[in-house]
């Protein structure tokens, strides 16, 4: 059993959620044939407990827009590691710290990972003015054309 696909959009959203709001290491995991209270799990971090607090508000306000709402929020208070439970999908905003110490990626290390790539980054080999490769693998230069 995978993933519904309502879960797998809820967890898109809150992964580019967090994103947007700077979120490092951004990551859903489909746990759902190894829990039965939820489908998928997205992990995001920050390097400090305010920026932690402005993920979760951001997080939760993009999926209030979508009609979805959290029943549960935990570790808001300290800002440290904050659980925020859409029934399907886990949110879990954690300091760099803890991300590293609990190391959840490792403790399912077994189950899929649901890919996701922040919209706000560049495709993978767009060129730049900098002389970056192109779509065409080339790296000439624009005055050399």
């Amino acid at each position: 059993m995978t993933a519904s696909t309502e879960a797998r959009e809820t967890a898109l959203l809150a992964a580019q959620a967090a994103a947007d709001k700077l979120a490092t290491d951004v990551s859903i995991v489909d746990v759902s044939d190894r829990l039965a209270i939820t489908d998928a799990f997205v992990l995001a971090s920050a390097p400090n407990e305010r920026q932690v607090q402005s993920i979760v508000d951001e997080v939760e306000d993009r999926l209030r827009e979508h009609g979805i709402k959290a029943v549960r929020r935990e570790g808001v208070a300290e800002s440290r590691w904050v659980l925020l439970d859409f029934v399907d999908v886990v949110v879990h905003v954690q300091h760099a710290e803890e991300r590293a110490y609990y190391s959840l990626e490792r403790l399912w290390k077994d189950c899929p990972v649901i890919p996701f790539t922040d919209s706000a980054l560049p495709p993978a080999g767009a060129a730049g003015a900098d002389g970056a490769p192109d779509a065409d693998g080339s790296a000439q230069a624009d005055a050399d054309r």
